[in-house]
């Protein structure tokens, strides 16, 4: 697949089918997070793979809005260390930017996702650490429960114009003349 078609296909599917993911897809999902851009390569992430039933099972009880891995073979629990980095600030940057690969990464095997925010919310953050054993220092930050779709990826237009600026804020706002169509 494209990149370009994987981004415009990408969307946060809720409904997965019964089967399972093989663990090579994966690995092939965490090895695109890493590869993602990070603040003087400080690289802050760690990723936490689960699939044990009654770990994904909790997971609604401490955050309302994942009741998707109820349904998900797989989940992917991002989490951010800052401790010792030069740039300690920017890890919820770095973390994003290693959320994105992975979600297109899986879109790229034809696998569904969706982005469930954990980080700055304290009671999801607790949780995960409760449940995990996650250090204090320790940042949950993004879960992605990943399973094989129940429906179709299609391609939304969700270009807005009216939100591209030319020079300053105030500058004509115009669609870029080499912008993805």
């Amino acid at each position: 697949m494209e990149l370009v078609e994987a981004i415009k296909t990408r969307r946060s599917i809720r409904q997965f089918q019964d089967k399972q993911v093989p663990e090579e897809h994966v690995a092939a999902i965490i090895e695109a997070a890493m590869l993602a851009p990070s603040a003087g390569n400080q690289q802050p992430w760690h990723f936490i793979i689960l699939s044990e039933r009654e770990k994904l099972d909790q997971i609604p009880s401490f955050h309302p809005y994942s009741k998707m891995v109820l349904q998900s073979p797989v989940a992917l629990l991002i989490c951010g260390d800052p401790t010792g980095t030069p740039w300690p600030d920017f890890w919820p940057q770095d973390c994003s930017a290693a959320t994105q690969n992975a979600l297109l990464a899986a879109r790229d095997l034809g696998l569904a996702t969706v982005w469930a925010g954990i980080y700055p919310v304290e009671e999801r953050m607790a949780g995960f650490r409760q449940l995990l054993g996650i250090p204090a220092h320790v940042y949950p930050f993004a879960l992605i429960p990943i399973g094989w779709p129940e429906g179709e990826f299609k391609a939304v237009d969700r270009s807005k114009p009216e939100r591209i600026h030319r020079e300053t804020w105030q500058g004509q706002s115009s669609q870029p003349e080499s912008g993805v169509k």
